[in-house]
């Protein structure tokens, strides 16, 4: 089977977490709530039950998917008027794109991915683009990794992941694959121990990296 790259988008790609945590810091103000980025990380982007985290914590009047639903609107606007590259992105698919089949396995919406895709430009480097409405079950489950390796024809032991965030890096685990993890502000004191390799960087994602550590996850 052929080998292939999947990159989570937020976090990944797009500078996406600080307009993530700006959304919930103005839907949760509403409430009298104030979420620090170091809660946010932990919560949100670490375990991906941020939600649950704060209806819970908070005693808010509500299920955590209404809480989800009046946060979405709030995050489409603002990412339509502030997402950016992550340094370094461009450059890394488009040296890889060369050599594997890229797909994105992201938790966000198709609405939200196909936005992003479109109005950064970064569309033609991917085989395959797999959203949360393709898949049953969120990260930290391996749903969205088996769907993209299954697009990219490819075995998910025969597949590199890109990851951010300590539930992406168990989500990609849990599918066999290999996975490096390439940590910022709000996920720098995640736990990625089941990660082949941390990089500072999508700059030190090379194809001979690549390589080497998809070997290496196969017994080559």
């Amino acid at each position: 089977m052929p080998a292939g790259i999947i990159f989570d988008l937020d976090g990944v790609l797009i500078d996406s977490e600080p307009l993530q945590y700006k959304a919930y810091a103005q839907v949760l103000g509403r409430f009298g709530v104030v979420v620090s980025a170091e809660e946010y990380g932990e919560h949100w982007t670490g375990k991906g039950r941020g939600a649950e985290y704060a209806v819970t914590a908070y005693g808010l009047p509500m299920h955590p998917d209404e809480l989800r639903a009046i946060k979405k609107p709030v995050y489409h606007e603002i990412l339509r008027n502030e997402v950016k590259l992550m340094p370094g992105s461009v450059e890394a698919l488009t040296r890889l794109h060369k050599h594997f089949p890229l797909a994105v396995a992201t938790n966000s919406s198709r609405t939200d991915v196909s936005f992003v895709m479109d109005h950064l430009g970064v569309r033609r480097f991917f085989t395959a683009i797999v959203t949360r409405d393709d898949y049953a079950l969120a990260k930290p489950h391996p749903d969205a990794f088996l769907t993209a390796a299954d697009r990219l024809n490819a075995s998910p032991h025969a597949c590199l992941v890109v990851e951010d965030a300590h539930k992406g890096i168990v989500a990609a685990h849990r599918a066999g694959a290999a996975v490096v993890a390439v940590p910022h502000a709000f996920t720098r004191y995640h736990d990625f121990s089941l990660a082949s390799v941390v990089l500072r960087s999508l700059d030190e994602l090379t194809v001979a990296l690549v390589r080497k550590l998809l070997a290496g996850h196969n017994g080559g």
